[in-house]
């Protein structure tokens, strides 16, 4: 039977980039995310080229109850997952804290932490059942150190960072990975979603240098998981040559 890899944010970006390398791999999956049309549109496209089973999940992982349900409520074969990606999240704004607006706050707590938890629960309940499985979380650079305006974006990925390892530790006896992947620069919709559809904006943050893709992080995990079951990569932190930091770039 082929496996089963779970991703979150699946309609665009690196859940996307995940979707379709998985695929390519054999593994059937369970895309969740907040656009219908372009979870459809993947699953199609996933399925009749690789000929693997896709199902698709139309939920927001803020909403703890919906994702209990479409969860709890998956035929008893699929909650068979193998691979987890916790890849939803989102930054939104980029003020310093006096200036910070408290919804855009609310909705990365929301999504960056307290989804990450309402999805892991439940599927790692599955997981210390089945006595294996493998959690990838998507934490950045902002996990790891601040940066000016980055407040409570930060924040929400040190709050990754910490999850991460503290996964690590409460599964460790039922045999389940857990590993951290952490990119820099990466140029999807992100800087789109965090400067509310400026796109004229969200393009300036990647002028004058090579970011990284989503297909870069893709590969990233896919290393990870695709490691012998005695391995684990419990951290990996991937810049782009041009990125020293998250707030030194060499632009040309």
């Amino acid at each position: 039977m082929a496996k089963i890899a779970l991703i979150t944010g699946a309609s665009s970006g690196i859940g996307e980039a995940c979707a379709h390398l998985f695929a390519q791999q054999g593994f059937n999956l369970i895309l969740l995310g907040r656009r219908e049309h372009l979870l459809e549109k993947i699953a199609h496209h996933l399925s009749d080229k690789y000929a693997v089973e896709v199902k698709k999940i139309q939920a927001d992982v803020r909403d703890k109850e919906n994702i209990n349900y479409v969860l709890e409520t998956l035929p008893a074969i699929w909650k068979n997952v193998d691979v987890l990606i916790n890849n939803a999240g989102l930054s939104q704004g980029l003020e310093p804290i006096d200036k910070g607006d408290s919804d855009d706050w609310d909705i990365m707590i929301d999504t960056n932490v307290k989804g990450l938890l309402y999805v892991s629960k439940v599927v790692s309940s599955w997981m210390v059942a089945q006595k294996k499985g493998h959690i990838i979380n998507i934490g950045s650079i902002a996990g790891k150190e601040v940066y000016p305006n980055g407040n409570v974006y930060c924040a929400t990925k040190h709050a990754v960072d910490a999850l991460n390892k503290a996964m690590r530790i409460d599964l460790l006896p039922h045999g389940i990975r857990v590993t951290a992947i952490n990119p820099g620069a990466v140029e999807t919709e992100f800087s789109i979603v965090r400067f509310k559809g400026d796109e004229s904006r969200a393009k300036k943050v990647y002028d004058g240098f090579e970011p990284l893709i989503a297909q870069d992080i893709a590969e990233a995990i896919w290393f990870a998981v695709s490691r012998p079951a005695h391995v684990n990569i419990n951290d990996m932190l991937i810049m782009p040559t041009a990125q020293a930091n998250g707030n030194l770039i060499k632009r040309d």
